[in-house]
């Protein structure tokens, strides 16, 4: 049997020292090695959400650090709800965030279930498909605003393959019809491998002797498909989407290298909108507002996903 915790922390000390560590508890000792990094994460996560409320109450602008400050109370949080150039960016976060969800749990959840059907050279593909993740979001970000080139770029040549279009004839980034879809369309390319691979947990976590019940039931692929594959994986599904919606509802540098908001403010979500206000503006009591207002918003709809997540893992 090994010794206790604080045996082996005494042994380990000097002696002086030692006769003072073996008075403690092991939840003590247990407590004196965390207290460390729960201090540095408060410190660095809790500290700055508290100046950051605290601001939001103020005129306080950084490039103006000599400036009186002035308590404005809930001026700038009025300001925010009812600015019609701020509702513009939540619209168009909500497109991006909905489109996004949509298109990468369907196309994700559909390659996951044929990854598991466990095909020849399956595992190369698997491989081939999780690449895109694993690149830094600047690299992607770059890389398709170079493929959406509409006189170089592959994109517009591979659509005028298929279509007869002239490749010159459009162009992704700088129309104000298709550059929300620019984004859409490589945000799916990035992370649909992210949807695949949590998908493809909840499709491996199935029991194979279910599947052999159902057959001996005589029950249909289709019918098996719909009553055991899906509702059994809902619960990974349903994980996939909450990841994403987060992740989308910040997401700033891949749109920043595409679009950086444009055309005009077309693209320009909530994440664009912040950093014009805090660090082109120099709003920075609205600008913590308004990350306040953002940080509430996500954290309210993801409490009450979790609830409805929650219910269904209970079923």
């Amino acid at each position: 049997m090994s010794p206790p915790i604080i045996d082996r922390a005494a042994a380990s000390t000097p002696p002086a020292l030692a006769r003072h560590i073996r008075g403690l508890s092991d939840r003590a000792i247990a407590w004196i090695f965390i207290a460390p990094t729960i201090l540095l994460l408060l410190a660095i996560n809790i500290f700055p959400l508290i100046w950051t409320i605290r601001l939001s109450f103020t005129n306080f602008r950084a490039n103006r650090t000599n400036a009186p400050v002035r308590d404005v109370g809930i001026d700038n949080y009025v300001s925010i709800l009812t600015d019609p150039e701020v509702w513009q960016p939540m619209q168009a976060t909500a497109h991006f965030v909905i489109w996004t969800i949509l298109i990468q749990t369907v196309l994700g959840f559909a390659l996951a279930w044929a990854i598991d059907r466990k095909f020849r050279g399956h595992g190369f593909w698997t491989t081939v498909i999780l690449v895109p993740m694993m690149l830094s979001p600047a690299v992607v970000g770059n890389f398709w605003r170079f493929l959406f080139q509409p006189q170089i770029g592959l994109f517009n040549y591979g659509i005028s393959a298929v279509t007869g279009v002239p490749p010159s004839s459009f162009e992704m980034l700088g129309s104000v019809a298709l550059a929300p879809w620019a984004i859409v369309i490589v945000d799916t390319w990035m992370w649909t491998p992210y949807v695949i691979l949590i998908c493809l947990a909840g499709l491996r976590s199935i029991p194979d002797y279910i599947y052999e019940a159902a057959e001996v039931d005589r029950a249909s692929p289709w019918r098996q498909f719909w009553t055991i594959t899906l509702p059994m994986a809902l619960p990974f599904i349903m994980l996939a989407v909450l990841f994403r919606g987060i992740e989308n509802f910040k997401m700033f540098d891949m749109v920043n290298l595409l679009t950086s908001g444009g055309p005009g403010s077309t693209t320009e979500v909530a994440s664009i909108t912040l950093k014009r206000e805090a660090f082109e503006k120099w709003r920075t009591g609205y600008s913590s507002a308004f990350a306040i207002i953002l940080f509430v918003t996500v954290f309210g709809l993801a409490n009450i996903y979790v609830k409805a997540l929650n219910r269904v893992k209970s079923r």
